[in-house]
């Protein structure tokens, strides 16, 4: 991600917050519980993009930097994502497309 827009919560569109206090919180955790969360929220969500902040990874791997948010979030916005799970502020973000 060197040289594009470090996340920050304002770019958030009404995300949903999920502390998870207890430890270890991987990767693999983090999906799990933002998938039955977005399933709370719709019937057969779709995820469009996530974000790791520990290993500074994301999804997609958009090459191009947005203006004022991140090119994966401004992909994931484009395409309809309108629900966005937040983890332990922003240490996990998942965008979803509520799908019909």
């Amino acid at each position: 991600m060197a040289g594009c827009i470090p996340l920050s919560r304002e770019m958030l569109r009404d995300p949903i917050d999920i502390g998870v206090p207890d430890a270890p919180l991987d990767f693999a955790r983090a999906r799990a519980i933002a998938e039955a969360r977005a399933r709370q929220e719709a019937a057969d969500p779709m995820l469009l993009a996530w974000y790791d902040r520990g290993a500074g990874r994301f999804s997609p791997q958009v090459t191009c930097c947005g203006d004022d948010k991140p090119a994966w979030l401004i992909y994931a916005e484009s395409r309809g994502g309108d629900l966005v799970i937040d983890i332990n502020g922003e240490a996990y973000v998942f965008v979803y497309r509520r799908t019909l």
